[in-house]
């Protein structure tokens, strides 16, 4: 058994438990990944069907983003109201729905509510999911969330080839129906299992000289009025940018270097250009959160954020130079993902850290609009490369901001926050051997 004595009457639960309903967590966050990482592909084939900018079309990526992420502290607080199943039971439904209404579409307003729809389920299962796991394992709160996480990253992995296929073959209003439907169904089925833990149920906290978790429990009204927030806010921002364009133009980007559908054989195996690079940075998409989860339980969120932050940064600038190389498409666009793709266990994880676990779920929800935020600037990439004839420009401006994030958070956000944390008392707990 695991823990120690919680209030009368609640016993701690089998670790097993905790790591059943983490699955849960991760099976639901796999279903929803062809929402935002699939979206690529559908790119090209609405472009010529419908003959619209792209740029236009992008802002159907933008507004799923931000209907999954700005909503996400209205729905945390409905979990904490009526439980995680219901939130995660509707938002399934509501995920299926989006892309059903997608694979009806003919005008453009109509493919931006598909999209409205299925962000709004989105967020309803990420958010719910990630506040599950911080509060399921705060002994291990990094590893915890970027496992959950993985399931986001890496989920649409092995769907990159079927869902091309389908596109390439039925058209894709085809698989918009078909892979919605699935998805929204097997998240409905999985949301049934879910639960929340009880006081007394989980381990006490885990601690180290290199991770500090603050005794107090901040209120999200009162985390809003903290300025290190914001600070982690536009860190997330500027970070999350980058892999946010990256996400929804690999597609066009590779087109638009005339190497999409270039051969390239690595490891043995031999696939078109855009098919290897979605495959591979799906799973390094997907590896990256648990690992960098991992390292920063041990060596500390900040100093975890400077390394992954640096090596985004010079990851894009490499691949603005040697792009145009399809092998050095593909391992340049791997390396990117898995620098990127970290922040969605590191920031959770730091916020949790720094304002306490009561309020987890909702004040993690509060960061995670950041990445709604980002999105914003996705659409300006698009009109950004239209108007320049090229990428170059784009990203540059992506690797800056990620070596502005990377300085940032061991000279800024490490020290202002040991001393935010000290100041409300150091949560003592197990020491992290």
């Amino acid at each position: 058994m695991a823990g120690t004595q919680g209030e009368i009457g609640v016993q701690p639960v089998a670790d097993s438990y905790r790591w059943r309903q983490l699955a849960i967590g991760v099976v639901c966050m796999v279903m929803i990944a062809n929402l935002q990482y699939g979206w690529t592909f559908f790119v090209p084939d609405i472009q010529q069907k419908f003959g619209w900018d792209r740029a236009a079309i992008q802002w159907a990526f933008t507004l799923f983003v931000l209907a999954e992420t700005w909503l996400v502290p209205v729905e945390a607080w409905f979990v904490d109201k009526y439980g995680p199943q219901r939130v995660v039971l509707f938002s399934g439904f509501l995920c299926g729905v989006g892309w059903i209404v997608n694979s009806y579409a003919e005008t453009l307003p109509m493919f931006y509510l598909g999209q409205i729809l299925a962000g709004i389920g989105a967020g309803g299962v990420y958010g719910t999911c990630v506040g599950n796991a911080l509060k399921w394992f705060p002994d291990k709160r990094g590893l915890a969330a970027g496992i959950t996480a993985a399931g986001f990253g890496a989920g649409s992995a092995l769907t990159v080839a079927p869902i091309q296929w389908m596109i390439g073959t039925h058209g894709f209003q085809h698989a918009f129906f078909y892979f919605g439907l699935g998805q929204g169904l097997v998240v409905m089925i999985f949301a049934m299992l879910m639960a929340s833990p009880k006081r007394g149920q989980v381990p006490e906290v885990t601690t180290n000289q290199n991770v500090l978790q603050t005794k107090r429990n901040y209120a999200p009204t009162e985390v809003l009025r903290q300025p290190i927030f914001w600070l982690m806010y536009f860190m997330f921002v500027i970070v999350g940018a980058g892999g946010l364009m990256a996400t929804a133009n690999l597609k066009p980007i590779a087109l638009d270097f005339g190497i999409d559908k270039v051969p390239v054989t690595l490891f043995g195996l031999t696939m078109t250009v855009i098919t290897f690079a979605a495959t591979i940075d799906r799973i390094l998409n997907g590896l990256t959160r648990p690992f960098f989860g991992w390292v920063s339980d041990h060596i500390g969120r900040e100093n975890t954020m400077f390394i992954a932050f640096a090596m985004e940064g010079v990851g894009i600038y490499l691949l603005h130079l040697w792009g145009h190389d399809p092998i050095w498409f593909v391992i340049l666009s791997g390396c990117v993902f898995f620098a990127w793709g970290e922040i969605y266990s590191l920031f959770p994880s730091t916020c949790t850290d720094t304002f306490g676990s009561k309020y987890a779920a909702t004040n993690a929800g509060l960061l995670y609009t950041a990445k709604g935020t980002a999105a914003l600037l996705v659409p300006f990439a698009s009109t950004l490369q239209e108007s320049t004839g090229s990428w170059d420009a784009v990203l540059i401006i992506a690797a800056s901001a990620n070596i502005l994030a990377s300085v940032l958070a061991i000279a800024v956000l490490k020290p202002w926050r040991a001393g935010v944390v000290r100041q409300n008392g150091i949560q003592e707990g197990r020491v992290l051997a």
